[in-house]
């Protein structure tokens, strides 16, 4: 299959964003990684409350696919993190790379 990469930008509800970001680290982040998931990045705008991040997946599944497992997960089901509690918009778009 091929490597997929989104770059996902959250802006965050005032005032939670340094508690997302420690949620996102410490929760979501080990569970990508424990199935596949890359990360290539994560930035914090605090202008304007964003949180930006890099995801990528290549294995035998889609992206999409794998992204449905990590949801339907037990570990992912036992963090309680309802990510409405924290964001108020999320903007994920499949990115490629580009030689310069």
């Amino acid at each position: 299959m091929p490597r997929t990469t989104q770059l996902r930008t959250y802006t965050v509800k005032e005032g939670l964003l340094d508690e997302w970001v420690a949620r996102w680290r410490d929760e979501i982040v080990p569970l990508r990684l424990e199935l596949g998931f890359e990360i290539g990045g994560a930035w914090v705008d605090r202008e304007r409350n964003r949180f930006v991040w890099l995801i990528a997946y290549e294995g035998p599944e889609l992206f999409a696919e794998r992204n449905a497992l990590y949801w339907a997960s037990a570990q992912r089901k036992a963090m309680d993190l309802d990510p409405d509690d924290y964001l108020v918009s999320t903007d994920d778009r499949t990115v490629e790379p580009q030689q310069f």
